[in-house]
């Protein structure tokens, strides 16, 4: 092969005069850059150093790289800084031999974590979170965050919204720190601020000693001991009617049963992520028995021969954080379980969470977007293997149901129904909160017997017998049977028992737009027919005049086309005032077309 030197000609080139256009090897051949350096910023090794000095050292403990840790970390930095800044981002990336993409994408993904770029300040000490949950609004949550907002130094008070928090009987709630005020007022909050009390709330909960003093973790003994087998428990369960509490009301056996049928080795996840607006009924019980809950759980991880249990409790429940760890503790302590054995992790604001797939990829430590169906979680779950995901109140009621036995459960119910429902009623009743009652009871007379009626002043108009997703109904249909398979005909379903009741003196497009606000803003943005859709959607609604026609087309995309349930459950409400509400709607100057 020839070889052209420099500034030679290549044949057939047209010679010009200046020669200024002329082709030559040089200017055809690229010169070769070598890059001195990786690209990205400089890490400062201060900075590595202290993350270590905040974290423990990785090269000393390899276990600390795991990538399910992540988010785990994620929380220990901003506890310690009340921000995460991105050279703290990039140091923990090199920590964890993670890529800075995947580090900063889970980071900015959840909404309890602050994160602050180079060019930015960091947030100021105190971050106030007022709850704007429908929930919250209907007692007036708007107008607090406004006042708190116009009173508050900026400099030393961050004043957000945020999602319900899961204190809904004791609306309107603001989180101060980690601490909550409960029916806030402009002056309880400042108090608090006052104070510094940003730590959470103190619980009194029953201790491990005196739950086995009445008879507790004695079923889980008997299952290790072999008195117990698992067929004679699931037997109980079937008949019991023991099904999902956490909204898709799945026979646990069932559930059971087909994560048994799969390859070892296996885990048991329980979902504690309650975000649904009106709920808040796992907390209660956390709250008053973590012991039974924590024996119910362990006696699900025994029946499918799980190699771990976790927890996925959300961060919104910062006390029961404390209470759950202290609990653990002490079955440890106690031999009752080995340690480590279970796992307790924290959620980071974020409601897709409570969709068992998400949840999965948040203890991953990735972002939680629900994953493509199948395969299921119960034949690829957490780290990929068959994993069991029971909500907190289904294992909760395990040990009862089989120290009282299956009768005694499924002898509960009314108007043809079985078992026992924990309702979590809020809004315009007199008194709210978790009322345990009978399935198939109406709202009628879940109002009259357990709520001591309507509010002084309001007359009952309204309900979400299922939280924010499970559909609205009228006042006209408060005698329909509240439990799961009862509500589909009216284009609603029970969930996880959510109730928020409405009056006469409720703002329906308010409603409307609240809820859709919601979904809009927990979409994990994963496929266009929620994220799109839900953002659409909520335009339409806060205008004066509704499309019923464009409305009822995207809705019916949204319920087709999403990857989950938050995309396919959003329109419900929307469907069913255009149903059931065309005339208490106009009359609030809301024109419906079509």
């Amino acid at each position: 092969m020839a070889v052209r030197h420099a500034g030679q000609r290549i044949p057939g080139q047209v010679p010009t005069d200046n020669n200024e256009h002329a082709m030559t090897v040089e200017t055809l051949t690229p010169k070769r850059r070598f890059r001195g350096k990786l690209r990205g910023r400089d890490l400062p090794p201060v900075a590595l150093a202290a993350l270590r000095q905040l974290l423990g050292d990785e090269r000393e403990d390899g276990e600390r790289r795991r990538r399910d840790l992540l988010i785990e970390h994620l929380h220990t930095i901003q506890d310690a800084h009340g921000y995460l800044s991105l050279v703290t981002l990039r140091a923990l990336a090199a920590y964890m031999n993670l890529p800075m993409a995947a580090v900063y994408e889970t980071a900015t993904f959840y909404a309890h974590f602050d994160v602050v770029h180079d060019d930015q300040s960091p947030p100021p000490e105190v971050t106030v979170r007022v709850c704007d949950s429908l929930s919250c609004q209907l007692a007036g949550a708007e107008a607090l965050e406004a006042e708190l907002a116009a009173g508050a130094d900026p400099e030393a008070v961050k004043v957000v919204r945020g999602p319900c928090m899961g204190r809904c009987d004791t609306a309107p709630v603001v989180e101060v720190g980690h601490h909550h005020v409960l029916f806030a007022t402009r002056q309880g909050v400042e108090a608090v601020i006052d104070t510094g009390h940003y730590h959470p709330e103190a619980i009194l909960w029953q201790r491990l000693a005196d739950y086995r003093a009445e008879g507790g973790y004695a079923l889980l003994a008997d299952c290790h001991a072999g008195r117990v087998t698992v067929e004679a428990l699931m037997q109980v369960l079937e008949t019991a009617n023991l099904r999902g509490l956490g909204g898709a009301g799945f026979p646990t056996f069932k559930k059971w049963t087909f994560v048994r049928q799969e390859t070892g080795p296996r885990y048991c996840a329980i979902n504690a992520d309650e975000g649904e607006p009106g709920t808040f009924k796992d907390r209660v019980y956390l709250e008053r028995s973590p012991h039974r809950f924590l024996e119910g759980a362990l006696v699900s991880a025994w029946a499918v021969e799980a190699e771990a249990l976790y927890i996925y409790l959300r961060d919104e429940y910062p006390g029961l954080h404390r209470v759950l760890r202290e609990a653990i503790a002490e079955l440890e302590a106690a031999g009752l379980v080995t340690p480590g054995y279970i796992v307790l992790r924290r959620g980071a604001g974020a409601y897709i969470c409570g969709e068992e797939s998400a949840m999965i990829e948040s203890l991953e430590g990735k972002p939680g977007k629900p994953r493509h169906r199948p395969p299921f979680v119960a034949q690829k779950g957490l780290f990929d293997r068959p994993t069991l995901v029971n909500n907190v109140e289904t294992v909760y009621w395990i040990p009862l149901i089989w120290e009282k036995g299956a009768d005694w459960f499924a002898g509960q119910g009314r108007h043809g129904r079985v078992g026992l429902r924990s309702f979590s009623v809020s809004g315009r009743v007199k008194h709210p909160g978790v009322h345990l009652a009978p399935a198939g009871i109406t709202l009628e007379e879940l109002i009259e017997e357990y709520c001591g009626g309507m509010a002084e002043g309001h007359r009952l108009a309204a309900y979400l017998p299922g939280g924010a997703s499970g559909g609205i109904l009228p006042a006209s249909k408060a005698n329909v049977p509240l439990d799961f398979d009862t509500l589909q005909a009216h284009g609603c379903f029970i969930g996880s028992a959510a109730v928020i009741v409405l009056s006469d003196r409720d703002d329906l497009r308010g409603v409307a737009t609240n809820l859709l606000a919601f979904f809009a803003d927990e979409s994990c943005g994963q496929c266009t027919p929620c994220r799109v859709g839900t953002e659409k959607m909520l335009t339409l609604l806060e205008g004066d005049e509704w499309d019923a026609a464009t409305l009822t087309r995207l809705s019916q995309v949204m319920m087709d086309a999403s990857i989950c349930g938050l995309g396919q459950a959003a329109p419900n409400p929307v469907l069913g005032m255009l149903k059931d509400f065309r005339g208490e709607l106009a009359a609030q100057n809301v024109i419906i077309k079509g």
